[in-house]
């Protein structure tokens, strides 16, 4: 897996201070991205344990909220191989620190309806996900409004409860 970029403090990716993490790779393609360079999986830097190292030192500071995962696409299988290490350390090191992640993907279609059968690696990594910001960026849709989205098609949704209660179920507030 490769990476673009790392924020150590980033305010515009999720509530509070966050360390934010683009990796590289997307399918999507969608009209008018804002990162199209992430489209290529192969741009930008391999995520090694060095990268892993220097995330889990930006995370120390008690002020940091937490880790957001943007892209490219963190939800294409090869990412979620590569970004699996980083979150079981997140946990084990930061458990009260939250994980946001933002995806092209569908939850209910194509990560828990396609991705959670077809690879194991999806459940483990989607189970340290406290937040997904799902759906494709649709120009047409484009509202500036909204938290921490794009397009008003794009969802905030409270991954543990949502696999807790068998449905998607949606942040207030976002």
């Amino acid at each position: 897996m490769n990476y673009a970029d790392i924020k150590q403090y980033d305010v515009a990716n999720g509530p509070g201070v966050r360390v934010s993490l683009f990796v590289s790779g997307c399918t999507h393609h969608c009209k008018n991205c804002f990162n199209q360079v992430t489209w290529d999986f192969n741009y930008g830097k391999p995520f090694t344990e060095d990268t892993i190292h220097t995330i889990i030192e930006y995370l120390k500071p008690s002020y940091v909220a937490g880790l957001t995962l943007l892209g490219g696409e963190p939800l294409e299988r090869t990412n979620q191989e590569g970004l699996l290490p980083l979150l079981r350390q997140i946990r084990e090191v930061y458990p009260e620190k939250n994980i946001w992640c933002f995806t092209g993907y569908d939850f209910e279609k194509d990560v828990i309806g396609r991705m959670m059968k077809a690879w194991p690696v999806t459940e483990e990594l989607i189970s340290y996900i406290d937040v997904l910001v799902d759906g494709e960026f649709i120009e047409e849709l484009k509202n500036l409004t909204l938290r921490f989205k794009g397009s008003s098609n794009q969802r905030t949704i409270d991954v543990k409860a949502s696999l807790k209660q068998g449905k998607t179920v949606l942040m207030e507030g976002f």
